[in-house]
């Protein structure tokens, strides 16, 4: 029989191509703003100022409660070694100790308020409305979602998931539609969420936007997208049999290309009623089928 450090040995180039290959998948998922990734770990990378602050404060959680689980965890084990019946055959009969129970009541009582500063400043930095540069109206329907620009014509379009057979090169499954929201990098979007039917959801998680749409209500929110390239999203509130099948596709493109997108959909739509598709969409596709 092999001994453990024969068998080390002997396995070892198997060990190191898998840790290589778990090290692979996670720098990847690291690597990926746009959508979920396999064997991603976390949230998505941030791709605006928001989702920048969700991540330090999840960072700053995770360090808390990683340490408060350790902390009890130690606890437990001083307490089942020192106080069991083989190593304390005579239990104490101690049953009040002022500085412990001072110390169990005041600490909990530090670390909320350590974590209560941050978190209302987040929530803060999220409800205040910078000066906006652009407003989009994203409508709720039963299952899709319906978009328009009121500053720029005022003009709108529906957006439908890709279903499996049509779906193009480099078009993910279930997150990909027919037509995207097109917004320019590094601007103030203001996002109006409302919904025709149920209540909906608009979430883009690169973005650190989650905003409920109810039918006779107008809910607004921000992002400020901070990279260009194509962002997925989903419906995030339970609206029907479909619910899955209602993606969010956002396209941030240079402010250059974002005008000449909506010089072409304000003259496509008074034409026709339709809006021509993001030439990002187009770019990516054209490079994918040339591979």
């Amino acid at each position: 029989m092999l001994t453990m450090a024969e068998s080390l040995s002997k396995n070892l180039p198997k060990i190191c191509m898998a840790l290589a290959f778990l090290a692979a998948m996670f720098v990847a998922s690291a690597a990926g703003a746009a959508q979920p990734e396999p064997w991603q770990m976390g949230f998505q990378p941030a791709s605006s100022p928001v989702m920048e602050d969700i991540n330090e404060f999840h960072n700053m959680l995770l360090v808390i409660i990683t340490t408060i689980t350790l902390l009890v965890l130690a606890l437990l084990l001083y307490c089942m070694i020192r106080f069991n019946a083989r190593s304390n055959p005579v239990p104490s009969k101690t049953s009040h100790n002022t500085l412990i129970e001072v110390i169990w009541t005041v600490a909990p009582v530090l670390i909320l308020v350590v974590i209560a500063i941050p978190s209302f400043r987040l929530l803060y930095f999220q409800a205040d409305l910078p000066e906006t540069e652009l407003t989009i109206k994203a409508t709720g329907y039963q299952w899709y979602w319906g978009y328009s620009y009121p500053d720029h014509g005022d003009f709108e379009f529906f957006a439908n998931m890709v279903e499996d057979a049509d779906l193009k090169p480099g078009q993910p499954r279930l997150l990909a539609t027919d037509t995207q929201v097109v917004v320019p990098v590094d601007t103030n979007v203001r996002l109006i969420v409302t919904a025709a039917d149920v209540i909906h959801n608009w979430a883009m998680p690169a973005f650190g936007v989650k905003m409920d749409g109810v039918p006779g209500r107008l809910n607004e929110t921000w992002f400020r997208a901070s990279e260009t390239g194509i962002y997925y999203g989903q419906c995030s509130e339970l609206c029907g049999i479909r619910h899955a099948f209602m993606p969010i596709e956002v396209h941030v493109l240079e402010q250059e290309d974002f005008d000449a997108w909506v010089q072409s959909a304000q003259d496509e739509y008074a034409l026709n009623g339709e809006v021509p598709p993001s030439p990002l969409a187009q770019q990516t596709q054209l490079a994918d089928a040339r591979n």
